[in-house]
């Protein structure tokens, strides 16, 4: 019989032991190796039983063991010092504290977080980064207040058909179980959340909170008592459902996170959020709730929106149109309008925010992106690929000069590298770290000390990896008579490839697999032989993605190549720990330009990993010749299959010829000399860029602390510049048609420009009826392509020097022609307001109708 109701009754701890509590139910121990060991002393079989959660420890330890530990003066003392130090690790001043004008607090939302395998509630790579992102604020003392929703089922578990076919399961998962506290009123009444719904139904969600270190985690659930069967079911699993079953989430995530962070602000005193940071589209909504609130407050909804995207972050994951949300605008309209309607944010406004190309769909990106007024992708490539992508919401300007930024992502080491390490390099860099500095002293510690824990990473590898091949297998239907084999599959000594990451076409699972033969002789190679070791889950509706992974585990069945190939089903953090850290090259072949950054790469990288990829994500940034091999794509051809075949086989050469000669080219102590260079130099040159640390003082300095200083403007003296600022921007927009730039001259060039000379420009601007101080006159001027375009153009400021009675203005500037070869120029004219973050924020522009006065010329 099946039970109709599961929930976790929960051991009560000792008065002695009470501490212990305190230190499940943070969750910095996922990345603080003295704690678990603390929680390993507590019944180390139990501990490994487990699966190093400390919540299933404490729910399965006996009475008697307490008992004993109450006793157990020596872990006492262990456990008082460790309790102290999470203390005082939650309380002193950290790297954000000695800021100046610092935001009080920053909101983040995100639809998933990695924080740790106890705590299911991730998919892949943005779950990761937001769980990094937490950790490393947590680390560094900014003020990060997140939001997620706590999913009933998680993500799916993933086994395999024996037939080598995809099968997901989704157990449930108990909130009691897990290392979560219930928000609560202080009268004791869990605190709810309530979204009013289409046909005069009601959402409800209870919030769960996760401590994050330093940060609190806000996890809405929608499993409550006040939810219909529907509602109850919004967060049953994460990307579950169809298109409504996704509206309703991003209506949780993005309207109830808002109201989740009040409620909490108010019970806790903690500080109400001044930035507001949208990790993806997902939670784009929770511009709209907060726009409500302020026209509740009696500022227009134009005041509001102005308010709003000051205080704004909105970050891009995705380098494809098909990877954003997209609605129905009819389903938009059902949810905002009609008897749902809020009073004071009109429907038909919050439609031209989500308004894209297609008049049938509300994009979550585009709205995201107009509610914020700091944009940016996650890596420098990323950036220029997302700046093409949405560049028609800026008319008129240059794709260089659309306002989305990048800050590359970064991974948080003590989460990823591999306990053995960080100690070596805390004892011999102990800077290392804690500052981000001293990297270069990797090179003075010894080759013979890496290269012994790079061997005992690798040889841990592949010993987890034979305890979940044989799992595997058994849940395949094997008997334990057949899988004698897996004893020897594959080899601590052999050089190791690892290729772990979600399974959508463009990542090309297979494309390893584009010329069998030559993979089976590289893996059995008797002189340099080379094993794969390969995880990876498609999502449940993508059968394409299935079929890779079938195709994949074929291969690896097959007797002659499995004990060097191998799938490893039920990708997690787990197993991603255990890969990253333990193979000697991680692999990277997407589509360029398709990966926004790919992060697994950089975790294998702090681990002395060396990476195998396509120069594309963060990869194409950080890539410098000698910190690993770039696969050579072939970018202009046309021919898809032409394509992976050109790459596969540069990939195949890559590695007979350079990767596998360098790993075996071995010293007379039986040491790859060569090998521990590129090591040393990749921990050297890419270790202080990868970390989440470095990532999180880029979004504090380039981000976070703009918007905190621009929200503070325009929120002043009651919203004061907030109205100005916007009845500025009507009225701009209104009048903009009227602005021309009517005649441009100039002088000083003459038959023969030479570079370090100058142009004199003068030009007429028609202003309408607008005021010289609204407006930004600038020339243009640079390289000229083969079709008078500008190439990155340099822009120089003209002076107002005259105004006419007709509305007129006249201004003069320089341009000094600072490079040789093919030179233009031209002028233009765009918004120009004190509380703009860019030019282009407003999307208008005015340029010469006819190119008058361009000069195009060769400078000697």
């Amino acid at each position: 019989m099946r039970a109709i109701r599961r929930f976790t009754v929960r051991t009560v701890l000792p008065a002695e032991l009470a501490a212990l509590g305190e230190l499940v139910h943070n969750l910095r121990w996922s990345w603080h190796p003295e704690t678990t060991d603390l929680f390993s002393e507590v019944d180390a079989e139990l501990w490994e039983q487990v699966g190093h959660d400390p919540v299933a420890l404490l729910g399965a330890v006996s009475p008697a063991r307490l008992s004993e530990l109450a006793s157990d003066r020596r872990f006492l003392r262990r456990l008082a010092d460790a309790a102290d130090d999470l203390r005082e690790y939650m309380t002193s001043p950290r790297w954000y504290q000695t800021l100046p004008d610092a935001a009080r607090a920053i909101a983040y939302f995100s639809p998933e977080y990695g924080i740790a395998a106890a705590l299911p509630q991730y998919s892949g790579g943005l779950g990761i980064l937001a769980g990094d992102h937490l950790k490393a604020a947590s680390d560094l003392g900014v003020p990060i207040l997140a939001v997620g929703l706590l999913y009933r089922h998680g993500y799916f578990t993933q086994s395999l058909s024996p037939e080598g076919w995809q099968l997901e399961h989704y157990p449930s998962l108990d909130a009691g179980g897990l290392p979560l506290s219930l928000l609560k009123e202080p009268e004791g009444e869990p605190v709810k959340v309530r979204i009013a719904l289409p046909d005069e139904r009601e959402l409800h969600a209870q919030v769960w909170v996760a401590q994050v270190g330093r940060v609190p985690l806000l996890l809405l659930d929608s499993d409550v008592a006040e939810n219909d069967t529907a509602a109850r079911d919004v967060t049953d699993r994460l990307y579950g459902g169809g298109t409504d079953h996704r509206l309703m989430q991003e209506l949780l995530l993005g309207v109830g996170g808002v109201r989740a962070i009040r409620a909490y602000c108010r019970i806790t005193g903690h500080a109400e959020p001044e930035v507001f940071h949208t990790n993806e589209g997902h939670a784009g909504f929770l511009g709209l709730e907060r726009i409500r609130e302020l026209t509740e407050a009696r500022l227009s909804f134009d005041e509001a929106l102005e308010a709003v995207r000051a205080g704004t972050v909105f970050t891009t994951h995705t380098p494809v149109p098909a990877g954003i949300d997209r609605f129905p605008v009819d389903m938009i309209e059902r949810h905002f309008g009609g008897s749902n309607a809020w009073p004071t944010v009109p429907v038909e406004r919050i439609l031209a925010l989500g308004a894209e190309a297609d008049p049938g769909r509300f994009n979550m990106a585009v709205m995201g992106m107009r509610l914020a007024q700091r944009v940016n992708g996650v890596s420098e490539l990323h950036g220029k690929v997302s700046r093409e992508m949405f560049k028609d919401l800026w008319p008129g300007f240059d794709r260089d000069e659309v306002p989305i930024g990048s800050i590359t992502n970064g991974v948080h080491a003590p989460t990823w590298v591999g306990r053995e390490l960080m100690e070596l390099a805390v004892r011999e860099v102990p800077s290392l770290l804690e500052r981000a500095r001293g990297w270069e002293g990797i090179q003075k510690i010894s080759d013979a000390d890496i290269w012994q824990i790079r061997s005992t990473l690798r040889k841990r590898l592949v010993e987890g990896a034979r305890v979940r091949l044989r799992k595997a297998w058994r849940e395949r239907g094997a008997s334990d008579a057949e899988l004698g084999w897996i004893d020897d599959a594959l080899d601590p000594d052999v050089l190791t490839i690892g290729f772990a990451r979600r399974v959508p076409s463009y990542k090309r699972l297979t494309l390893m697999l584009r010329d069998p033969k030559r993979l089976t002789e590289l893996l059995l190679d008797p002189d340099k032989p080379v094993q794969i070791v390969i995880a990876g889950k498609a999502h449940p509706a993508d059968e394409g993605g299935k079929k890779l992974i079938q195709q994949i585990v074929k291969f690896a069945d097959h007797p002659t190549v499995r004990h060097r190939i191998v799938f490893l089903p039920d990708y997690d953090m787990a197993l991603g720990q255990l890969m990253t850290q333990g193979c000697d090259v991680w692999l990277n072949n997407p589509l360029r330009p398709l990966e926004a950054s790919g992060t697994s790469g950089m975790k294998s990288a702090l681990n002395g990993g060396l990476n195998l990829s396509i120069r594309d994500g963060w990869w194409d940034e950080w890539y410098d010749g000698t910190n690993g091999w770039a696969i050579p794509t072939a970018d202009g051809v046309t021919d898809p299959d032409r394509r992976d075949e050109l790459e596969a086989a540069a990939l195949y050469d890559l590695i007979e010829h350079e990767v596998s000669d360098r790993f075996y080219d071995r010293a007379f102590d039986g040491q790859p000399r060569r090998w521990m260079e590129m090591v040393k130099h990749t921990l050297t040159s890419l270790g202080p860029k990868v970390l989440a640390g470095r990532m999180l003082r880029d979004y504090v300095v380039d981000l976070y602390s703009p918007a905190a200083a621009s929200a503070r403007a325009l929120s002043a003296e009651s919203h004061a510049p907030a109205k100005a600022f916007a009845a500025w921007k009507v009225r701009v927009a209104q009048a903009w048609p009227g602005v021309r730039v009517e005649h441009v001259e100039a002088s000083g060039v003459g038959d023969t420009p030479e570079v370090g000379a100058s142009v004199e420009l003068r030009a007429t601007v028609a202003l309408g009826e607008l005021e010289p101080g609204d407006v930004l006159v600038e020339a243009a001027y640079g390289k000229v392509g083969p079709h008078d375009e500008l190439v990155r153009p340099t822009y120089a400021k003209l002076a107002v020097v005259a105004t006419d009675d007709d509305g007129r203005a006249h201004y003069t500037g320089e341009v000094p022609l600072d490079r040789t070869g093919a030179f233009g120029y031209t002028v233009r004219a765009v918004p120009y307001h004190p509380l703009m973050d860019t030019p282009a924020e407003l999307g208008l522009i005015a340029v010469p109708e006819e190119p008058a006065g361009m000069t195009n010329g060769t400078l000697r």
